[in-house]
């Protein structure tokens, strides 16, 4: 299973929570330094929680699936 495919499956994990809220995450690029890029749509773009919503779900979800990952980083 490639780099992208592990955060793929990591995201889903979180999805059906920002889902709930009207939100979802979009994996925009993974490279091979571990830098993971996504963007937060729907509700969650414009949230407030934004922020926190991509530290503490979106990265930690990520990061505990695919320890290999270094950052996470929302555009």
């Amino acid at each position: 299973m490639s780099l992208r495919e592990k955060v793929e499956k990591a995201l889903e994990s979180v999805r059906p929570h920002l889902q709930a809220d009207g939100g979802n995450v979009e994996l925009i690029d993974v490279n091979e330094d571990g830098i993971v890029k996504v963007k937060l749509t729907g509700s969650c773009g414009g949230c407030p929680m934004a922020a926190m919503t991509l530290q503490y779900g979106v990265t930690n979800a990520i990061k505990q699936a695919v320890p290999e990952v270094k950052d996470v980083q929302s555009i």
